[in-house]
């Protein structure tokens, strides 16, 4: 009498799950997740005491922290490794990043706030410190850019879409995924209209253009603009 017939084990691939987050999602997520720590904390000691003047400094350690990370991660940031921004594109990405620099400070008052924006005042005696200026703009414009659209546009926007999202085109987002993101970028911020503005126009930006350096070099446009017209006309809640 022959044995019976052993069902065969099922394949490797339809056992195995791949995982919700991979290596590509984490490397976007960490530096984002040490921009919000450092947030949160600076939320705790000012309620535990410590005034606005005393805190001043948390923001240098803050972007340094942040580097750090992008650093550490940069070899899994493939899409960065090469500048792939025509003189065309570079042009409408500046000019997108001064159209929502121009919204930012129209959209910030009465409802179109969340709570009271305490700002960021560099000034000690009625003097303003140009070192911590020079920090805060350099951070906004250079570093938050890349650590943002590398959370809000190359990972989650195309994470919506699929679990390897980096397989996913930036212009195959549908746009049920872009508002998502659009909309919780929008509410990371006290502005939180012009948030939502400014995440839509990004995201459009990255997937009309197909590069993420686009959508980096209209987010800096709009810091760096910020932080200008902040100094020069001493509007410091807006920081």
């Amino acid at each position: 009498m022959s044995e019976p017939e052993q069902p065969s084990p099922p394949a490797a691939s339809a056992s195995v799950k791949p995982p919700m987050l991979n290596r590509a999602a984490w490397v976007r997520i960490i530096p984002f997740l040490v921009y919000i720590f450092f947030i949160v904390a600076a939320d705790m000691l000012g309620r535990l005491g410590f005034s606005a003047a005393e805190l001043r400094w948390l923001y240098p350690v803050k972007i340094f922290a942040v580097v750090v990370t992008l650093v550490m991660f940069y070899r899994h940031y493939t899409e960065l490794h090469s500048w792939r921004v025509s003189p065309i594109g570079a042009v409408c990405a500046t000019g997108v990043g001064v159209v929502v620099f121009i919204l930012w400070i129209n959209f910030s008052s009465g409802w179109l706030l969340i709570g009271t924006p305490e700002g960021f005042d560099p000034r000690t005696d009625g003097q303003i410190d140009w070192l911590l200026v020079a920090i805060r703009i350099a951070g906004a414009a250079l570093v938050v850019p890349i650590m943002e659209e590398l959370f809000w546009r190359s990972f989650l926007m195309r994470w919506m879409e699929a679990s390897d999202f980096e397989a996913v085109a930036p212009a195959a987002v549908r746009l049920q995924s872009v508002m998502i993101a659009a909309v919780l970028f929008g509410f990371e911020h006290n502005q939180w209209l012009a948030g939502v503005a400014a995440g839509v126009a990004y995201s459009v930006v990255y997937m009309r253009q197909g590069s993420l350096w686009s959508a980096i070099l209209a987010h800096a446009v709009t810091n760096g603009v910020l932080g200008l017209w902040i100094v020069s006309t001493a509007n410091w809640t807006y920081w």
